[in-house]
């Protein structure tokens, strides 16, 4: 940890216990002796920290009453990337949640969460003018369906719905013996065996049109074999027959796309041209040529054959839509 993440820690440390021994804060921060009397010296004579010796107990302690004296603050620190993403996205979810039975629990959740985004230097106003959560894509969702698919899931009963094919515009009646609910780029979907095709699939929930929980113990699916089909390709439309894709980015796109992560056992390299060649794998194309497509002539698919052909026509059929201009 860098030297203000210490301070921080030297803080929380000193709040939550009475006295703390010098051995307790050098194994916590993992520094040494001489390290440690550097940031205690630096709290102590720049920042009017009011730690003192306590001798009797062999640590260092808070002075009683330290509010009376020259003030004493921190220097500024906010989360990292990853914690401000998750903070933000609970008071972003819990702000949008419609009314219902969790609104007495949610209101003091959101108290907190505002207080843990505040700070000494940014208060929670200042933290939510100046950045933003983006969300796109999110399609709605049936409240009542949800809850009956995820009540399914979570006391593994089996589930009858009424799922609506977007490809043939069909709806179709299943049973399914609901696994897990999966939250991927802001839509939610139902990983599920599927008894009418005696095999595991994943559906959209905003494509369900109903749900109906059955009084039939689910089949239980090993969570390993449900990743080996579900989480071997590319995106959310897997399956364990897989192959691998090799697409070539222009020098100008490498710059952004070589530090992507677009699949977990992807593999990239770098030309000597600048360009960007990114290998990985997929067993359903669909959702990986949506992906390729928006790159337009910034890219280029080089392997395997069929999905280059079916690139070059789906780009051919786009450019057919101008032909008359």
């Amino acid at each position: 940890m860098d030297r203000t993440e210490r301070f921080y820690r030297i803080d929380q440390l000193l709040n939550d216990r009475t006295v703390v021994p010098v051995t307790d804060f050098l194994a916590e921060l993992g520094i040494s002796l001489a390290t440690f009397k550097r940031d205690l010296e630096y709290l102590r004579d720049r920042l009017n920290a009011p730690i003192e010796w306590d001798r009797d107990a062999r640590g260092y302690r808070y002075r009683p009453h330290h509010d009376i004296g020259p003030s004493y603050a921190l220097p500024g620190l906010w989360f990292n990337g990853s914690e401000a993403h998750a903070l933000l996205t609970m008071q972003h979810l819990l702000a949008n949640l419609e009314p219902g039975l969790l609104k007495g629990h949610i209101e003091p959740l959101q108290a907190r969460l505002r207080n843990l985004l505040g700070s000494r230097q940014h208060d929670i106003e200042q933290v939510e003018q100046r950045i933003r959560l983006q969300h796109a894509g999110k399609r709605k969702i049936d409240s009542q369906s949800f809850a009956a698919i995820a009540s399914a899931t979570l006391a593994r009963q089996q589930l009858a719905i009424r799922h609506h094919r977007r490809q043939s515009g069909e709806h179709i009646e299943r049973v399914v013996s609901p696994q897990r609910l999966t939250f991927y780029r802001d839509n939610w979907y139902l990983d599920a065996w599927c008894h009418l095709r005696d095999g595991i699939r994943s559906f959209a929930v905003d494509a369900i049109v109903s749900a109906a929980p059955l009084n039939t113990p689910a089949r239980e699916v090993d969570p390993a074999e449900l990743d080996r089909i579900l989480a071997a390709g590319y995106g959310i439309f897997s399956g364990s027959d897989t192959q691998w894709a090799t697409l070539k980015f222009s020098p100008l796109m490498a710059r952004w796309v070589s530090n992507e992560v677009w699949h977990p056992q992807q593999r990239g390299e770098t030309e000597v041209s600048g360009a960007y060649l990114l290998h990985l794998p997929y067993s359903d194309d669909r959702e990986l040529l949506m992906d390729i497509l928006k790159y337009g002539s910034e890219v280029e698919v080089l392997a395997p054959p069929a999905l280059r052909r079916k690139a070059r026509e789906t780009l051919a059929a786009a450019l057919a839509r101008y032909a008359a201009d």
